[in-house]
């Protein structure tokens, strides 16, 4: 199953500059998901991280993982084809966060998680971030999924 960045803007509240997926490539759902983001030079954090030389934050990369974990456990929850209007999910816990190396413009970085558990609407995921066949970055990430109490659309 594949999701193009029209239908991951329906799930995930989030937008530019902190909209950190691109395209899922795979999802199994209750199971795992695969996704991407492009990592351009034309990324604003760039401006300030490094001037000189330029490096993708790792709290970028795990915030990528963990919006990524949101779309799996979103979808898992309540279909593929539902909004996520009327619900969000929230960030928990990041807990074994490594980062092994650098990821710079022009790298594809993606995202690979695995469910470890969930019951209700926590979710515990194993997430890994890859140039390539190199791994960049991973953490075990814990998200719920919670009712919008403020009645916004967001």
């Amino acid at each position: 199953m594949e999701f193009n960045i029209k239908r991951i803007r329906e799930i995930l509240p989030h937008r530019f500059p902190l909209l950190l997926v691109d395209r899922v490539v795979h999802m199994d759902l209750d199971k795992k998901i695969e996704a991407y983001k492009n990592i351009t030079i034309n990324e604003e954090v760039f401006c300030g991280h490094f001037p000189g030389k330029p490096i993708y934050p790792g709290v970028f990369i795990i915030e990528g993982l963990a919006q990524a974990g949101g779309i799996l456990a979103f979808s898992s929850m309540f279909g593929t084809d539902t909004t996520g209007d009327g619900k969000i999910v929230y960030f928990m816990s990041i807990d074994k966060a490594k980062f092994r190396s650098p990821v710079e413009p022009g790298d594809r970085l993606d995202y690979h998680l695995n469910v470890l558990k969930h019951k209700g609407g926590i979710w515990l995921l194993n997430g890994q971030a890859y140039v390539g066949d190199k791994l960049v970055a991973q953490a075990e990430l814990m998200a719920k999924i919670i009712d919008n109490i403020d009645g916004e659309k967001i």
